[in-house]
């Protein structure tokens, strides 16, 4: 059985893009995990012990994103996915969803975002 933990709205200020705009001032961009571990143990003891703790995994996805500096939302994906993969050897794979809450389209958009599923 895959249990899955989300993670939903993590907001980090980073660098992400290809133009120079993007490359010069950090902009907000969201992250939602998708970490599939087994959970069955933690669903009948009741321990924190017996899953996996998010707080280190949303620190680790923040960290990613914002030391890789990504050209590509794909790269900034696979960036974070490692780092919670890293993070959690109970972590089976994980779907990560970055968005810019400000693309650079000269359109009416709320968000652009790469999901992309990242396993061991």
């Amino acid at each position: 059985m895959t249990d899955r933990i989300e993670v939903r709205g993590l907001r980090v200020l980073a660098t992400c893009g290809v133009g120079d705009e993007e490359r010069a001032h950090p902009q907000p961009l969201v992250i939602d995990l998708d970490v599939e571990l087994d959970a069955a143990a933690a669903a009948t003891s009741d321990a924190v012990t017996d899953t996996v703790d998010y707080a280190p995994l949303c620190a680790a996805a923040a960290t990613a994103l914002t030391a890789t500096r990504p050209r590509l939302l794909e790269t900034a994906c696979e960036a974070v996915g490692r780092a919670v993969l890293a993070a959690d050897g109970r972590v089976v794979a994980v779907t990560v969803a970055v968005s810019k809450l400000r693309p650079p389209i000269p359109l009416d958009v709320a968000t652009v975002a790469v999901r992309r599923r990242v396993e061991r």
